[in-house]
């Protein structure tokens, strides 16, 4: 690989390893705030309006000690973690957060999140859960509209279609191009290990949106010039599931003779999916594009909307296999499983369950089961 483009990997890395210092580092050289987000339904192009760095919160893998003294065992690892990271402090360079009322257990960390810590501002963002009807989109055009007025009185400044147009350009070319980064990584599954290209999306999650795009173009026009090969040996893998904070998952699957081609996460390719328009309404057309990107287990927008979005990724890639990885405790993503596992099944596309959580992944037990699904594939 050219030292250039091992470089800009490695600052992917380095900001997703320490999330925190990457924010502080940003605050202190910027002279501008900070807004943390839960969900990829958060509308970040509103946030990057104001000029601040929308920073998406993925929870910390740290022991879980304060926060057990207000969360029940068996929250999610998610929600445990992040309150664990703002409880110890660190998470002490926000100005404030933004929650999108996805599953109970996000709108109960809300809660806690106003009542226990003194952020100088605190939103809930209460989307509509059913998408495919008018009234929800009217709705969510007013959730939008009132968002970004919330956010103008916490923030203390206007907000001009202007500058929302201007985030909304920026952030569909951070989408386009990690688009493209997938299509490569399909076609040529080892032109990316799954660990550095997890830290590219987590990347574009927390990073300088600017930064990130002039990466993401530096990196596609280096491997534009490459002579893509379709690898002969090792399984096609999609993984699906809700968010991954684990690159050492990556690695196991690859060392037990994987390729991930793909995946149906909350912070990969759903994060992805999706243009905004640009049009007169800039308001209207971000509502838009939250309500017709795919659907997380959290939103309905069909019956079988889930399963035959992740059916039809797994054609599309040709895969061989699909791992799902949830976390554990995650009854959303639970209540999918069943049709799911059974639409696969149906197609004869083999696929295997496995829970996580942040704080204790059993790496022995995981690596065991993916080198006998692998093999078995």
């Amino acid at each position: 690989m050219h030292k250039d483009i091992a470089l800009i990997i490695e600052r992917f890395q380095k900001a997703v390893k320490d999330p925190g210092a990457y924010a502080r580092g940003w605050k202190k050289k910027n002279q501008k705030d900070v807004i943390g987000y839960f969900c990829s339904y958060a509308p970040e192009e509103i946030i990057l309006a104001t000029g601040a760095l929308p920073f998406r919160l993925f929870g910390a893998r740290k022991q879980i000690a304060l926060a057990d003294a207000h969360l029940q065992a068996y929250s999610c690892s998610l929600v445990r973690g992040a309150l664990e990271d703002a409880l110890s402090g660190g998470l002490d360079f926000l100005k404030g957060t933004v929650f999108p009322h996805t599953c109970d257990s996000i709108m109960r960390l809300s809660d806690m999140w106003r009542m226990n810590l003194g952020f100088d501002f605190h939103i809930d963002l209460v989307l509509p859960v059913k998408l495919n009807t008018q009234n929800a989109r009217e709705y969510m055009i007013d959730v939008m509209g009132k968002f970004k007025r919330d956010l103008e009185r916490e923030m203390q400044t206007d907000i001009s279609s202007e500058q929302i147009r201007l985030s909304v350009k920026t952030i569909n070319q951070i989408r386009e191009h990690l688009d493209d980064l997938y299509g490569l990584k399909c076609q040529q599954p080892s032109l990316l290990s799954g660990s550095d290209f997890n830290a590219i999306l987590k990347g574009a999650m927390i990073m300088d949106r600017h930064e990130v795009l002039d990466m993401l173009e530096d990196l596609l026009e280096y491997f534009r010039t490459l002579d893509i090969k379709v690898p002969t040996e090792g399984k096609r893998i999609l993984l699906a599931g809700g968010l991954c904070n684990m690159p050492d998952i990556f690695d196991i699957i690859e060392s037990s003779g994987g390729f991930i081609v793909s995946d149906d996460f909350c912070t990969g390719s759903r994060y992805v999916h999706g243009q905004v328009s640009i049009q007169d309404d800039m308001i209207a057309a971000i509502a838009d594009r939250y309500a017709e990107r795919v659907v997380c287990p959290a939103k309905h927008s069909a019956l079988y909307s889930r399963g035959d979005h992740v059916l039809h990724l797994a054609q599309e890639k040709n895969v061989d296999g699909v791992i799902f990885l949830y976390l554990k405790f995650c009854d959303p993503h639970a209540f999918d499983y069943p049709y799911m596992k059974e639409m696969l099944d149906n197609a004869d596309i083999p696929s295997m369950l496995f829970e996580i959580e942040d704080q204790m992944l059993s790496e022995g037990q995981f690596k065991t089961r993916c080198e006998a699904f692998i093999e078995m594939l």
